[in-house]
């Protein structure tokens, strides 16, 4: 998931087809008229993705790490796929390199790798739903939990080494947030080794890891990667950094660190709601997949939807169900892998802005399963609506789908509805 500018303090990339921007042009609202009849014919994408998108696979180790005693499996939506992450792979080398035995907590394990180590004892944990599912085919029994959750309740002593990889591509509160959990969670006299890019904050980060710990170095390189260690000294944990908060379209939004607009709403999604600004909800079954704060899903319950909100990552399922709190509105909120965390269909609508980045690799797998999704979901003739940059294939994904339809076209992005076959 173009190249865009890097993102402000609080405000990730993570996700969208677009930075934020409240200033958007308001775009005249659509009537949304009903589906015509038309032969039902299955979409040849949409079987192909459901086969393919949960499929775990060993991943593609580099020739360094290609001796190591056991496979790490990977699957679409992890970071690094179908390989490692490279900021990862350091990391493993440089813990082998200086003969890491014994207990090591993990907190951020994608597919297991650093528990492929000779004499490593891995005590694995992910926000991710789809690396959650990578650990388990690994052999794992990963932890899902997000930057600052306790972890006594799994593991009554801490580790002795603690192992990070920074994502600097989702802004600067969460990488603040993944180092002050990182001093929550070793204890004193226990080793900390923090990975990332330089060209995504790695610099900054370390030298805030380094002050927090006490001590500090950068002791490995290779390209743009880089590995510090640190020696935690006695000190006081600081506090997370809180959420941000705004209001829009009459919500009140609740956007954690690392979440997609979490600072303000996103060009993309401010033209999907005023695209779809008259469209009456009240009694309808409404999926929002992939919901980030949860600006779409909250939006349709305000309208009278009853809502089940996805996203693949904790923190967004956490933001989700705060927006949800805080505009008095209900609904269903779900930490899911796409699709697979829901036990029901017959939706009548499913609404998306789909990732196209995982890390920092573009990448349309997701959204390709996120359509496939749709197409499960929605009960005969039911309809989705997605946005998208104008430049993304969506329509050759919807090739098997009734009446698609561009509903909307600003600024580089384009509203488009399908209904099911």
């Amino acid at each position: 998931m173009p190249n865009t500018p890097a993102p402000k303090h609080n405000r990730p990339k993570r996700k969208g087809p677009e930075q934020p921007n409240d200033q958007a042009p308001q775009p005249r609202t659509l009537k949304l008229g009903t589906r015509r009849a038309a032969p039902p014919s299955p979409a040849p994408a949409i079987a192909q993705a459901a086969q393919a998108y949960f499929q775990t696979y060993p991943a593609t180790l580099p020739p360094r790490l290609e001796t190591l005693r056991r496979g790490v499996a990977t699957k679409a939506g992890v970071r690094g796929a179908p390989g490692i992450d490279a900021a990862q792979a350091l990391l493993a080398s440089t813990l082998q390199k200086d003969r890491v035995r014994g207990t090591v907590l993990d907190l951020s394990a994608m597919g297991g790798l650093i528990g492929a180590l000779p004499g490593v004892t891995l005590r694995a944990v992910e926000a991710s739903a789809p690396a959650l599912a990578a650990l388990k085919a690994s052999g794992f029994e990963g932890v899902a939990a997000a930057p600052g959750d306790p972890l006594s309740s799994h593991w009554a002593d801490r580790a002795p080494t603690v192992t990070l990889v920074l994502a600097g591509d989702r802004g600067n509160a969460y990488t603040e947030a993944q180092v002050i959990w990182a001093h929550a969670s070793t204890p004193p006299g226990g080793t900390l080794y923090i990975a990332g890019d330089k060209d995504k904050g790695y610099d900054r980060y370390v030298r805030r890891a380094a002050a927090l710990f006490g001590t500090g170095e950068t002791i490995a390189r290779d390209g743009g990667m880089r590995v510090g260690k640190m020696v935690r000294r006695p000190g006081i944990t600081p506090p997370l950094p809180e959420p941000e908060r705004y209001e829009t379209h009459g919500l009140q939004v609740v956007g954690w660190p690392g979440v997609f607009s979490a600072g303000r709403l996103d060009k993309a999604t401010n033209l999907l709601l005023n695209t779809l600004e008259g469209l009456d909800l009240a009694g309808q079954r409404v999926l929002d997949l992939g919901c980030g704060a949860g600006v779409i899903g909250a939006w349709a319950a305000q309208r009278g939807a009853h809502v089940t909100l996805l996203d693949a990552d904790l923190s967004s399922v956490r933001s989700a169900e705060a927006t949800l709190h805080a505009s008095g509105l209900s609904g269903r909120v779900l930490h899911s892998d796409v699709d697979a965390a829901l036990d029901d269909t017959g939706y009548d609508l499913v609404l998306s802005n789909p990732p196209f980045h995982v890390g920092r690799g573009v990448v349309l797998d997701v959204a390709a399963e996120f359509i496939a999704a749709a197409g499960r979901r929605l009960r005969p003739g039911g309809r989705l609506v997605l946005v998208a940059n104008d430049f993304l294939p969506y329509e050759a994904r919807l090739s098997g789908w009734q009446d698609v339809t561009a509903l909307a076209r600003d600024q580089g992005f384009k509203v488009l509805s399908a209904y099911t076959p």
